[in-house]
């Protein structure tokens, strides 16, 4: 009985101690199910891969008709190369074929996709008890895989980083290993000739500018700066992005100000409490939020966050004037901020 854990997978992939089988990749996380059964089927097509007899069979189609694994499996190749049968969306309807299989595969090797199962799950029972089978879990990375991945994506390529380009990267990316591994090929075709990359290349090329820009806009009505909230406020109107949004995400912000600066009253140190929030805040942000939560009382934060709802309130009702609404309330705000 063979059960992988997680973080045994990679060593696996690199070496596998079989050749033919039945081979399992699953889990919550689709895009790194998909590419544990890629760089499987690679390794298994041995030094010849264009020999090998790659055969992909969708789910739906061997639950119509189940026999055809089997036919597959028990075919042999033409050119005499390595037999692969990949099986994606895999489910229960497999089992009673696969067992079939199970202890006499005829050479051939069996990789299944699928979703998040179960240890009671028919499917993963069978291949973790199988002596010809492995299965093989993909959870989502951590900080610490997805850090090694880019790390590694980069020094494959010969590409030279600034120091805080994996954190940036960190701080945008999620936990897909299908979005990030596309982020990254996206980013070391563009450094491709220059062999390297900073900051500004990676928040140009895979951040939400819209995100940047509202972040903007909290960011100067926060620390009062009248200036950089106007051009920020004429960026993302400009590029339609929803005065209602920008209203939602302010009474986000203030909300969390309050909360954090109950911290700072009850004795804590500003940039105490922003280093222990999780997630923790983009560091490009950490010193205006500092200055913001030494700005700010709660009393001063609690009309804050009545002039946002007024606006609110006021362009839900009149939607027309929405921007205008948002404006003057940021404004005053702003202005509140910058007398202190």
């Amino acid at each position: 009985m063979t059960a992988l854990k997680a973080h045994e997978v990679a060593r696996f992939l690199a070496r596998p101690d079989l050749s033919e089988g039945i081979f399992l990749a699953y889990g919550p996380d689709a895009g790194l199910v998909r590419e544990t059964a890629q760089r499987l089927i690679r390794q298994l097509s041995g030094d010849d891969p264009e020999s090998a007899s790659v055969v992909v069979l969708d789910g739906a189609e061997v639950d119509a008709d189940p026999s055809i694994l089997a036919v597959e499996a028990r075919t042999m190749s033409l050119f005499g190369g390595k037999r692969i049968i990949r099986v994606r969306g895999a489910g229960k309807s497999l089992v009673m074929t696969l067992t079939e299989l199970r202890d006499d595969p005829a050479g051939a090797a069996i990789v299944l996709e699928a979703g998040n199962l179960t240890p009671k799950d028919a499917l993963r029972a069978l291949v973790e008890a199988a002596k010809l089978g492995r299965a093989l879990p993909c959870y989502p990375d951590s900080d610490e895989t997805l850090q090694a991945l880019i790390r590694e994506t980069f020094n494959q390529h010969g590409i030279r980083i600034d120091q805080d380009v994996v954190s940036t990267l960190r701080e945008i990316l999620g936990n897909d290993r299908e979005i990030t591994r596309r982020e990254l090929e996206k980013l070391t075709l563009y450094a491709a000739s220059s062999k390297s990359l900073t900051r500004e290349d990676v928040l140009r090329l895979c951040a939400d500018n819209g995100m940047l820009v509202i972040d903007a806009i909290l960011d100067a009505t926060g620390a009062g700066h009248a200036e950089k909230l106007e051009l920020a406020l004429d960026r993302a109107l400009s590029s339609a992005v929803d005065p209602q949004r920008l209203l939602a995400m302010s009474t986000i912000h203030f909300a969390n100000l309050r909360r954090w600066r109950t911290e700072v009253d009850a004795g804590k140190m500003p940039r105490a409490v922003l280093e222990g929030l999780r997630p923790k805040p983009h560091f490009s942000r950490i010193s205006s939020l500092e200055q913001q939560l030494r700005l700010w009382s709660d009393n001063a934060l609690a009309t804050a966050s009545e002039r946002i709802l007024q606006a609110t309130s006021d362009s839900r009702r009149r939607p027309a004037l929405a921007e205008s609404s948002l404006r003057r309330a940021l404004l005053a705000i702003c202005m509140m901020a910058a007398a202190h």
